[in-house]
């Protein structure tokens, strides 16, 4: 038959054990010292063995309570380290959050944020999923993140997105190139040009895509890759011209490219977003709050990107 105590128990006994009084350990407990000792009764009728020898100068453990003793203790101790955890999870100070986003996003925008995050919950866990926009979505819809941290996503009734950013775009060339000197270069100037893309998963790609379409322009050759490195590498061989948006050229500098501002101006929204029907953990607004507060605090200047701060947005506050 299983023993049926309570941690209310399980304190008294140990704190009558630490101060081999009642007197004493109702103090501690902060309960009256015939409440203690009813307790203390009631735990050794279910244990069916007396814990202490009791006389009018001293309390003593028997051998039964001293085993009992050393089981209490570590007990309570698991009890207390977990109720801490929980208290944490509910304050937002433990846990874990896990982020979908693009990987320029993970690399550019993520790393101060994620400071700042870590500064203030240094024991909450943050997991980056980084990954192509169709995977991304894919992780928030499924439930394997929390947040997104990607394109907007468009009205959508699932998603509330929160904007935080916007890049425009630029034409990365070879140093030599005939365009390498201008201050702009049309959308449509790209008609004649070789084309080098991000395949067709990437948010760059979708974006560029439309922009060639609303320009009426058709590349002459178009060679497709699937990373940063990769466009950037082609395109420093000279094998062609790639337009991207400001978060991704600080990962193309390595290739020595020059960056020229297309124009019209075309630019992509960034965006937090999180599943409308999934709770918002503590940790999870606590990110939120933290972002808002850490837009744009790396030293390094972004080109091309523009922040969206709570007070820029339509209503004058954050989207929650």
């Amino acid at each position: 038959m299983a023993i049926n105590l309570g941690v209310h128990h399980l304190r008294a006994i140990v704190a009558v054990a630490h101060h081999r009084s009642f007197t004493l350990a109702a103090a501690e407990l902060g309960v009256a010292q015939s409440s203690l000792s009813r307790t203390v009764l009631e735990a050794e009728r279910r244990l069916r063995t007396p814990l202490f020898q009791r006389s009018t100068r001293r309390v003593l453990l028997t051998a039964d309570g001293e085993a009992v003793v050393a089981v209490a203790r570590g007990v309570i101790e698991n009890v207390d380290t977990g109720l801490a955890h929980i208290e944490g999870y509910l304050a937002g100070t433990r846990g874990s959050i896990t982020i979908a986003t693009l990987p320029s996003l993970a690399a550019t925008l993520l790393p101060p944020v994620i400071r700042g995050y870590q500064r203030l919950h240094p024991d909450v866990s943050v997991h980056v999923e980084d990954n192509l926009s169709d995977q991304v979505a894919e992780h928030l819809r499924s439930g394997r993140a929390d947040l997104a941290l990607t394109t907007h996503p468009g009205d959508s009734p699932e998603y509330v997105v929160r904007p935080i950013a916007e890049d425009s775009f630029f034409l990365a060339v070879h140093p030599d190139h005939r365009y390498a000197g201008a201050e702009t270069v049309d959308w449509s100037d790209l008609q004649s040009e070789p084309l080098i893309a991000f395949g067709p998963a990437s948010s760059v790609q979708k974006a560029v895509a439309a922009a060639l379409s609303d320009a009426e322009v058709s590349p002459a050759t178009i060679v497709r890759a699937q990373n940063v490195a990769a466009v950037a590498g082609l395109a420093a061989s000279g094998l062609g011209v790639a337009p991207v948006p400001g978060f991704v050229l600080p990962l193309m500098r390595f290739a020595g490219l020059t960056f020229v501002p297309l124009v019209p101006e075309r630019s992509r929204t960034i965006a937090l977003v999180r599943h409308r029907d999934r709770p918002l953990s503590p940790a999870v607004a606590a990110w939120m709050d933290v972002v808002d507060r850490n837009l744009g605090s790396d030293p390094e200047q972004l080109l091309g990107v523009r922040w969206i701060r709570p007070d820029t947005r339509p209503g004058g506050g954050a989207i929650s």
